[in-house]
């Protein structure tokens, strides 16, 4: 299966998701892309990434304006070195351009961690396998469907001087 939405959609339908992947003319490419064209804070846009751990992907996931602190990745997953894979290797691997990246659709679980931050909020928005594809899903419920971990792994805003 090489189309994108399917894969997430196949995904879905296995975790028994009541909801339905929703299809827009607008890019959901950057948070501030989706926010505009969902009608929602850029908190509430899921951010999926995958980073490598000492060679082996992760998926973070994180509230939109949030970065990650890949020390605090580090430090949970035990982990030697983490970097965030390229562009090429999410495609190459996973069949999904950045912009949209789900957080499901993979051909094995990968270890999952979720910014504490997506507990803000009672919805979030996900990509669903383009940028011009994406789905709600309550932060509980993606965090049952990833079997992923709640976990501080932003980077805090620097204090002014």
């Amino acid at each position: 299966m090489n189309d994108p939405i399917e894969k997430v959609q196949k995904a879905l339908d296995e975790l028994h998701y009541d909801g339905q992947i929703i299809h827009s003319d607008a890019t959901i490419f950057t948070v501030d892309d989706a926010s505009k064209a969902i009608g929602v804070t850029p908190g509430e846009i899921l951010k999926s990434l995958i980073f490598m751990v000492d060679g082996q992907p992760w998926l973070v996931l994180m509230s939109g304006p949030n970065k990650v602190h890949s020390g605090k990745i580090k430090r949970l997953s035990q982990g030697h070195r983490v970097t965030m894979a390229s562009p090429d290797y999410v495609f190459e691997n996973f069949g999904f351009k950045i912009g949209g990246v789900p957080p499901v659709g993979y051909p094995q679980a990968l270890p999952a961690l979720l910014d504490e931050d997506l507990w803000k909020f009672p919805i979030v928005w996900a990509a669903a396998g383009t940028d011009h594809a994406f789905f709600p899903v309550a932060p509980e419920t993606l965090r049952e469907y990833t079997q992923g971990q709640k976990a501080a792994v932003k980077k805090e805003p620097s204090p002014q001087a």
